[in-house]
């Protein structure tokens, strides 16, 4: 019993090694994209933070969301970001199971730059969107009376430019449009496009839907934050997947057929000692030859053919 979990152990040691050094490879070559989609990310979070600076609070405004869902109070406000997280850490995991499972068919280190392209551009929307026009926040905390609907002046450059999570958590300002349903849609739909789960997709589509009536009943965006955010994020990724090359797919074997010593793949040879030249225009019949080849080189038989 020992021994097998052994050998399982070391199949999936050799597997990781070697799925890290594919993943070094590529990170190598595409460092620029992931450092550029996470210097974005920044940019979206002090953009966020700004806006906090000139929020002001006031009445919530009339919206159908809130007169069709109950709101949940304060005391259970915690059950959409959980949801949340939940979904991000399912899918950051997905996003690495290469490393440890057999059956693979995306590349981490690409899978991230294409999710980066797709957050980057959106947030960019996003950040146009919600500094065009301030609306009152109907969060609790951003609500009138409230310490946290104003933030004060601040003291010092470093003060604005430190990101603590707190800050992301009780921002205000940053309404239109929903930044959690910005990374829910793109999460969604990169897994329904390269996932192999059905199952898992029908259940992810069904979690994001859950999650925006979430979002509006514990009061944390309006409904129009909600909406726009469904259609935009859904027509930003599926523009920007038609400009992004296509992710190699890792089910393809010819390219992991062994060489011989021609340089001819062993699948090509075997297609010529069959009397085809590889070549898919080439129809020409072919002659068949049965015999035995003598030492003169000559055929010791007849010629069967057309």
């Amino acid at each position: 019993m020992s021994l097998y979990i052994g050998r399982g152990a070391s199949k999936l040691w050799k597997r990781f090694c070697a799925e890290t050094t594919t993943e070094i490879n590529l990170l190598a070559e595409n460092w620029k994209y992931i450092l550029g989609g996470l210097i974005c990310q920044y940019i979206h979070g002090l953009a966020a933070r700004g806006v906090h600076y000139i929020h002001r609070p006031g009445p919530i405004l009339q919206d159908v969301g809130f007169f069709l869902l109950p709101e949940l109070g304060k005391d259970k406000a915690y059950i959409s970001e959980t949801v949340f997280t939940c979904m991000f850490l399912l899918f950051v995991l997905w996003t690495f199971h290469p490393f440890v499972f057999k059956s693979k068919k995306i590349y981490t280190v690409l899978i991230w730059c294409r999710i980066l392209a797709f957050l980057v551009a959106c947030q960019i929307l996003r950040i146009i969107t919600f500094y065009s026009t301030q609306l009152p926040g109907p969060n609790y905390h951003c609500r009138e009376g409230s310490k946290l609907a104003r933030l004060p002046r601040p003291d010092s450059i470093l003060e604005v430019l430190l990101i603590v999570p707190s800050g992301v958590l009780y921002g205000c300002g940053d309404l239109i449009f929903s930044s959690h349903m910005i990374f829910s849609l793109v999460f969604v739909r990169t897994y329904h496009k390269y996932g192999t789960r059905r199952f898992v997709k029908q259940c992810a589509w069904l979690t994001v839907v859950i999650q925006s009536l979430l979002i509006i009943a514990s009061r944390k965006h309006y409904t129009v934050d909600v909406v726009v955010a469904w259609y935009t994020v859904n027509l930003v990724v599926f523009f920007v997947d038609k400009k992004l090359p296509e992710l190699p797919d890792r089910g393809a074997s010819t390219m992991l057929l062994p060489l011989s010593k021609d340089g001819r793949t062993k699948e090509e040879n075997h297609r010529l000692l069959n009397g085809n030249s590889g070549d898919p225009s080439d129809k020409r019949p072919r002659t068949q030859i049965n015999g035995k080849i003598m030492e003169d080189g000559s055929i010791d038989a007849g010629v069967n053919g057309v």
